[in-house]
């Protein structure tokens, strides 16, 4: 019907002049004829057989058709009352249509049948909706003589009507049954039987499409077909699914309730209206949710930690997945990841204690291990998931920055004068990453069996590995040591990769200050080597001068204590040092000149019958054996010692013992009598003397020649300013923290204390975590000292003071 009555609507408008001819004639006649002829009786016997015709889907002639609409035209224009005669007749003929497709569907008993014979009846009826009422066109103006006033609002007339007639006679008598009938389709497809979705599909469509409304087109669907939907569905899952999970346990459960909502998910999409606007697929979804996962949730993640103990990443993908669905779902996992991590990552560190605490590459070895292994875990079970990570990453930092297996202890503040006795400990976890950069950054084994592309890779890891170190204050102060010592000594491996490595800690997030620092260090070392080369080019022909090597520092960039150590020089030093500060002073006039003889180091030549070795020693160790060096038979006390060379007590015993027991030499340069354990025991009347039997052993012989190292870890701080480091750790971190209330308050004017204390540790979280009691003392010592002051109506507010 649908296509020849399309063709013949187009034949018609192909025709557009010669139908005007005919209706302009028509017109005239018609109104030769006068309005008697134009009259709703007169015209509806006519009308009536086609409207019965288009009702029934028979064929309508090109004629009839057109005949129609002139009809409906000629008596809505000369009758005012023609518009209700029209519709009451139509209502009349729509009525009857459908009593007789009543009969024709109650006829059918079975259900399948009944949903069958009605989808039929509906489908040809409502493809009558959208064709009956274009010939009736004319009632939907209002007014006369063709000059509408006013076009109706809620929709075609004929086509409301239809749709109501339908609803209020055979929709009304079957919904019950069709809605039975459906959910017994949907409850049989859900137990695994087969049957034909066009009838549920049928169903919903027709629930769809009657409603006469015109701001909610969907309202008979969603009170009764999506209502019914979406109960029917609640109520099979709360009888199935509690019986599955008895009877099959937790994880057999997590497939089938994942396999369910899948197919619902499809099923809902199958059977629901999805149009825009229409949320009925997420108010399914939403229902059948809350029966699966959300009312055996505490059943289901109780299961959670066994299963990440065990590494079984696809059940806890499933976990995951099910949990995802309802609100805070996933919380109690994170909180078990967490545990997990924290106490997995302590129990290995701790296993592996004595391993660990004494060699700083097996400890960030472990440390990366850890968090390789944990990583995988989150991408394969939980797939990168953002709350998932950051889990990891707070988990993590506990096991950086845990304390239980070694521990760095620093002085406690006190708020007046700054420092205290009490120490409270601190992970030592950035000192042994410090450490671990030496090992690979100096001309070690390590760094020597390894390509430069290894190392590179390693410095990254560490740099990861301190992204989750709290106090990268001491690791910062720790690195600036060992890199001190590295260029002092010229034990770089690789200078380039020790450039980048600065770069690498900016990348990171480094005070900007500590790496320029870092910079000036190298800038510094290239400007030593030019003054150099200077100072050897004046003094060409002098032997002493080719044997120095001056390195002129910056006392701001390398900051080293302000304690200098005495020592008596060989003559040669001595007499040495006013011509390179009467050169320093013509090239730099202004600058002052401190030499720092604890970082010095040199090469001397020992002779003795056995051969003739160079011993690469410290400033310390020359002076000691140079003692010597007029009367090498001699036995020299430790009193003469120390007079001879004006060493502090402290650094004599050190020095002396590690010229008596060096340990990577069998024979050693000093010999001592009597012999001692450690340099503590060295006493007044102890006497030295040179060991004339003194030689480089090499897989067991004897070696007459060769180069010793004697220097080992240049010592470049004294056993007091190793405490002086410590305190000034804490020290650094009282004034940061001052500068950092100050620069908050100056900017904010008034702020909370909780406020103040949130910002201040964002400020500061690069370098250190300011424990509370620290916050305290130094807001307290600011108001003392006027910088700010509390409100008086309000003592937790701060207000800076200009």
């Amino acid at each position: 019907f649908q296509m020849n009555f399309c063709s013949k609507t187009k034949r018609r408008k192909l025709n557009t002049s010669s139908s005007s001819t005919e209706g302009r004639m028509s017109s005239t006649s018609a109104l030769l004829k006068g309005p008697g002829s134009t009259r709703f009786s007169d015209r509806w016997p006519e009308m009536q057989p086609v409207v019965l015709k288009l009702l029934k889907q028979e064929h309508v002639t090109r004629d009839e058709w057109q005949n129609l609409f002139w009809d409906v035209h000629s008596v809505c224009s000369w009758d005012e009352k023609a518009s209700v005669k029209i519709h009451k007749a139509l209502e009349q003929e729509i009525l009857a249509f459908i009593q007789e497709a009543q009969k024709r569907v109650l006829q059918h008993k079975e259900e399948s049948a009944l949903l069958k014979a009605y989808i039929a009846e509906w489908t040809k009826y409502f493809t009558q909706c959208d064709y009956l009422p274009k010939p009736f066109q004319a009632m939907e103006m209002e007014g006369t003589n063709n000059k509408p006033k006013k076009r109706n609002q809620e929709g075609n007339r004929v086509q409301l009507l239809m749709l109501h007639s339908w609803n209020s006679s055979i929709f009304s008598n079957v919904r019950d049954r069709l809605l039975s009938a459906a959910m017994k389709f949907l409850y049989a497809e859900r137990s695994g039987e087969a049957f034909d979705s066009q009838l549920v599909i049928g169903v919903r469509e027709s629930f769809v499409n009657l409603s006469t409304e015109v701001t909610n087109k969907l309202r008979i669907y969603q009170e009764h077909f999506e209502k019914a939907y979406i109960e029917s569905s609640r109520e099979f899952y709360t009888v199935h699914a509690p019986a599955y999970l008895t009877e099959n346990g937790v994880q057999n459960y997590m497939r089938y309730a994942d396999q369910k909502l899948r197919e619902e998910e499809r099923r809902a999409q199958r059977y629901l209206e999805s149009r825009k606007g229409c949320n009925s697929v997420t108010l399914l979804m939403d229902a059948v949710v809350q029966v699966l996962v959300k009312d055996p949730n505490t059943t289901i993640v109780a299961e959670c930690p066994k299963l990440i103990t065990a590494n079984e990443v696809e059940k806890l993908s499933l976990m995951f997945g099910l949990m995802d669905r309802i609100p805070g779902g996933v919380e109690p996992m994170l909180a078990d990841l967490e545990s997990y991590i924290v106490q997995n990552g302590l129990d290995d560190m701790k296993a592996c204690a004595d391993i660990i605490t004494t060699d700083s590459e097996k400890y960030v070895e472990e440390l990366l291990t850890l968090f390789n292994r944990f990583s995988r875990l989150v991408r394969e079970a939980f797939h990168d998931d953002p709350r998932y990570l950051t889990a990891r990453d707070k988990a993590y930092k506990q096991v950086v920055n845990d304390t239980s297996v070694f521990k760095l202890d620093l002085p406690s503040t006190r708020a007046k004068s700054g420092l205290g006795i009490k120490t409270h400990p601190e992970s030592k976890c950035p000192e042994l990453l410090a450490n671990y950069c030496d090992m690979l950054l100096r001309k070690t084994p390590l760094s020597k069996k390894l390509t430069s592309e290894e190392i590179e890779a390693k410095l990254k890891d560490v740099l990861l590995v301190l992204k989750y170190v709290q106090n990268k204050d001491v690791f910062m102060r720790y690195h600036k040591t060992h890199l001190t010592r590295r260029l002092i000594l010229e034990t770089s491996a690789d200078s380039e990769k020790e450039e980048n490595m600065v770069e690498w800690l900016r990348d990171v997030g480094m005070p900007a200050e500590y790496v320029n620092k870092l910079a000036r260090m190298f800038q510094d070392i290239k400007v030593s080597e030019d003054l150099n080369g200077d100072f050897k080019e004046i003094n060409r022909g002098s032997q002493v001068a080719d044997m120095v090597n001056i390195k002129v520092l910056n006392a701001g960039a390398w900051s080293r204590s302000s304690e200098r150590v005495p020592v008596s020089l060989p003559t040669e030093l001595e007499d040495f040092i006013p011509e390179v500060e009467e050169f320093y002073k013509k090239k730099h006039n202004g600058r002052k000149l401190y030499w720092h003889h604890i970082m010095s180091n040199g090469v001397i030549v020992f002779q003795n019958a056995v051969g003739k070795y160079e011993l690469e020693v410290t400033t310390f160790q020359m002076a000691v054996v140079f003692a010597w060096n007029q009367r090498p038979e001699d036995k020299v006390s430790f009193e003469s010692l120390r007079l001879a060379t004006e060493l502090p007590d402290p650094e004599l015993r050190r020095t002396l013992w590690s010229l008596v027991a060096f340990p990577k030499i069998k024979r050693q340069v000093l010999l001592c009598e009597p012999p001692v354990k450690g340099p503590k025991d060295f006493t007044e009347g102890t006497l030295f003397s040179i060991n004339q039997e003194f030689g480089l052993m090499r897989g067991g012989k004897l070696q007459k020649r060769g180069k010793i190292n004697l220097i080992g870890r240049l010592q470049l701080t004294t056993e007091k300013t190793k405490e002086e480091d410590n305190e000034g750790i804490v020290a650094l971190r009282v004034l940061r923290t001052q500068e950092a209330i100050v620069k908050i308050m100056k900017m904010r004017k008034r702020m909370t204390n909780a406020a103040l204390q949130t910002e201040l540790v964002e400020i500061l979280k690069n370098m250190f975590i300011p424990p509370k009691k620290m916050i305290k003392e130094q807001i307290e010592w600011l108001i003392e000292h006027k910088y700010m002051q509390r409100d008086a109506d309000n003592l937790n507010m701060f207000i800076y003071l200009a």
